[in-house]
């Protein structure tokens, strides 16, 4: 994979200084994305596609140039996924809690289905507004307080820097949201696939810029 370098690519959009640019990089595959359950706080392993996948990734990342850090979620799942790309990229591996997935709740590991049929109001009201939290977990709106907290702690970090950030749909989703200024419908209608990249470059005035969503050239066919 190449890339062009941050600064020297972004003149027509006018932002000033070198990006930090996130190179998203969403988790291997596991049993409960295998059957589209809820995967919040729970820590299951990667299936052996996932780790297919994960060797995909890790080669693609590996001709990426200056990668200054693979950051990443605490789970099991983001930690083997990121493990393998620190090894083919060589950059330090720094654990991040910020960077973790929504806690569903009670709703962790059931299906949709399932999570609707066991309270149908509060999943109704769950997917009306990202102010509801699933009973017993955290609102969309609180996963994106902290998710914020964690891009500001990573742009003060690494300033003009390429990291891996190695997380989960949600997050992922809301640093998407944020770079592209869109608003909380892009939480439902996004679809990232497991181990799929997306770059997006943030700028020290400001600006933001979206360069690449949800591909998954590097997978296993």
């Amino acid at each position: 994979m190449t890339s062009p370098a941050p600064a020297a690519s972004a003149a027509w959009t006018g932002q000033v200084g070198a990006p930090t640019r996130m190179l998203l990089l969403r988790h291997g595959q596991t049993p409960l994305s295998v059957e589209r359950r809820y995967s919040g706080h729970g820590d299951p392993e990667l299936t052996d596609l996932g780790r297919a996948q994960v060797a995909g990734a890790a080669a693609r990342l590996g001709g990426v140039a200056g990668i200054a850090a693979v950051l990443t979620s605490p789970l099991r799942r983001t930690r083997a996924t990121a493990q393998a790309v620190a090894e083919a990229t060589g950059a330090p591996l720094v654990v991040r809690d910020g960077l973790i997935e929504t806690n569903f709740g009670d709703w962790d590991g059931l299906t949709f289905a399932q999570a609707r049929d066991l309270d149908p109001d509060a999943h109704a009201r769950w997917l009306g507004s990202q102010d509801v939290a699933p009973p017993g977990g955290e609102s969309f709106a609180q996963v994106g307080e902290r998710v914020t907290v964690e891009r500001d702690a990573i742009l003060a970090g690494y300033p003009g820097a390429t990291v891996v950030v190695v997380s989960h749909v949600t997050p992922i989703k809301l640093l998407l949201q944020q770079a592209l200024g869109a608003g909380p419908s892009i939480l439902y209608r996004l679809h990232l696939d497991t181990a799929s990249l997306s770059i997006a470059d943030f700028y020290p005035d400001g600006g933001t810029s979206v360069r690449l969503v949800n591909d998954t050239s590097h997978l296993p066919t």
